[in-house]
């Protein structure tokens, strides 16, 4: 009985005994995850001080020009790749984000989202509005800012040589695929044969539903190298029973339309629609011109006016479909003042607005624009389309003022100067691409001879004066106001936010008094040219210095410049 209450006892000793063993390693490990924890919001708060520049030895530049502020001691000790970049630098060196990445596009978003995980080890998610896009529809699930977030996240990863944030992401794109549209799949596949064997998974799947899909040889060939296109087109062979003949492979007087078009050798094309083998509409060739070549080519394209505006290609897609996905607005705009139509729907039954607006970032869409900065053009398309689609645009005179300066040809075109000039200045994205269209910098600017500006003496203009009796009317005056006309209609008619705004400038009392000389006294006309070189000097300022150096404050507390305070006070609503 003892000696079963000694073993008893003995038992109870080693039971507590690892009991306490066990609660030791336990209290040890939640130290231990305590500190981790501890260290990484430290590291977190330097990461996100608003004095980290000032800590910083390092800077990150971006292809945009922002930069990023890093510590190099961190991001060494965290990652082989910054260890080998950063060895035998200086302190404050600058490192451009392409040179790091291989000439790969990474946004800040992206870039950031990889060094905060290198900085904590903790893994945040998908930042609000830039994994979004515009379509109110959408559950933004594998839409493409989503999709762009991530394999931009996945390849800095792997570059950076950050794993574990590799596995995760390309774990994420596998969840998705299947949701993600095929275009948007050549965007995956593309970076998951750049990263090789960590993404093999993700590699093998985005091959097989490309096999599968609608997508066309040329584009295969554009957006994919070639040994990933022949893995494709052979997999395709397999699958078509060794019928090449389905794939409809473009023949060799189409790929030499296509290669004259890679070469903005519109004249090349002309001459080769002489041999009447295929057609443009035949080689598809205004949605090759809108989705690879400039913006110059697919205007004389379209100049030719032998193409069908609104073709359909193989996979069902018309031009305008084609330049929604290209995402530029001046091709976008010439297409419709072509007659492309906007309510042409795809076969999964989109229209080109929901096209754009899928491959908007939500936070790009929303951000304001600073005044006289260039708008997105991700956001001027969307605005385009959605002024197309709406019914009866209005055009003609752009406003008062216009139709007060009555037939007087002088008077109008100095109007439609100043006009042009202020959209030049608060909507400069908008204004090159009406301007560029209706080829305003074909003409002779029309200003006045007295005005004397530096760095203009090499510029051939054609000179009037507001006392010139009677003004001769020449064809370059013809020409003028005429392009300067077309870029007032085409602004009106797809940009009418920016031209109600500028109607509002233009219709100042002073402005309209200026417009209308009518039977003035010479010391009214005098008056009224000393206020139009006032309103010249304003814009030749604001066109030609630094934002730094331009002083607004003093132009607007001007008491002689009254359309130059309306003209702040409209920006400054129109940004709002």
């Amino acid at each position: 009985m003892g000696s079963r209450i000694i073993s008893n006892n003995s038992s109870t000793c080693c039971i507590v005994a690892a009991n306490t063993e066990t609660f030791s390693s336990s209290e040890h490990l939640n130290t231990d995850i305590s500190a981790f924890r501890l260290l990484s919001r430290n590291l977190e708060s330097i990461f996100e001080s608003q004095d980290f520049d000032f800590y910083s030895d390092a800077k990150i530049v971006l292809s945009s020009g922002r930069e990023v502020s890093v510590h190099r001691c961190i991001l060494s000790a965290r990652s082989p790749f910054f260890k080998n970049v950063f060895c035998g630098k200086q302190k404050g060196a600058k490192f451009e984000v392409k040179e790091l990445v291989r000439d790969y596009d990474v946004s800040f978003d992206s870039l950031v989202a990889v060094l905060d995980y290198l900085y904590t080890g903790k893994v945040r998610a998908l930042p609000k509005g830039v994994c979004a896009c515009v379509d109110d529809g959408c559950s933004h699930v594998g839409c493409r800012p989503a999709v762009d977030f991530m394999v931009q996240v996945l390849y800095v990863s792997f570059t950076f040589q950050a794993p574990e944030l590799v596995t995760l992401y390309q774990r994420h794109l596998l969840d998705i695929l299947d949701k993600v549209a095929a275009d948007d799949i050549l965007v995956v596949l593309f970076v998951a044969d750049k990263c090789g064997k960590g993404c093999e998974n993700l590699l093998a799947r985005s091959i097989e539903i490309i096999v599968k899909s609608d997508v066309d040889t040329v584009t295969l060939d554009k957006a994919l190298p070639q040994h990933i296109v022949k893995q494709i087109m052979d997999s395709r062979l397999e699958l078509s029973s060794g019928r090449p003949e389905s794939f409809n492979f473009p023949d060799k007087h189409i790929k030499r339309i296509h290669r004259a078009l890679d070469s903005d050798d519109v004249e090349l094309v002309r001459m080769l629609l002489k041999e009447a083998e295929s057609n443009l509409d035949d080689a598809y060739a205004l949605h090759y011109a809108v989705a690879y070549c400039d913006a110059k080519t697919t205007t004389e394209l379209l100049d030719l006016g032998l193409a069908d505006v609104n073709h359909r290609n193989s996979r069902g897609y018309t031009v305008l479909h084609v330049a929604a996905m290209r995402k530029e607005p001046k091709i976008i705009v010439s297409l419709l003042t072509k007659g492309a139509r906007p309510s042409d729907l795809t076969l999964d039954g989109r229209k080109a607005l929901e096209i754009s607006k899928r491959l908007t970032k939500a936070a790009d869409y929303l951000t304001t624009t600073e005044e006289g900065k260039s708008s997105p053009k991700d956001r001027l398309c969307i605005e385009i389309l959605e002024q197309a689609e709406r019914r009866d645009p209005l055009l003609g005179e752009a406003s008062l003022s216009l139709a007060m300066a009555g037939d007087d040809l002088r008077m109008k075109l100095l109007y439609l100067e100043n006009r042009v000039g202020l959209a030049k200045l608060l909507f400069p994205m908008e204004a090159k691409v009406v301007m560029d269209i209706a080829h305003v910098d074909e003409t002779s600017e029309f200003t006045l001879d007295v005005i004397k500006y530096k760095n203009m003496a090499a510029a051939h203009r054609t000179t009037v004066d507001l006392n010139e009796a009677p003004f001769k009317i020449q064809e370059e005056h013809l020409n003028r106001f005429k392009a300067l006309s077309r870029t007032v209609e085409l602004g009106k008619r797809f940009f009418p936010r920016c031209s109600e705004v500028l109607n509002k400038i233009m219709d100042a009392d002073d402005l309209t008094q200026l417009a209308c000389i009518g039977n003035d006294t010479p010391d009214e006309r005098f008056l009224k040219r000393t206020r139009y070189k006032e309103l010249q000097e304003v814009l030749f300022q604001a066109f030609n210095q630094d934002k730094e150096e331009f002083d607004r404050s003093a132009i607007s507390s001007s008491s002689s410049s009254k359309s130059v305070n309306l003209l702040s006070h409209n920006a400054g609503n129109a940004h709002s």
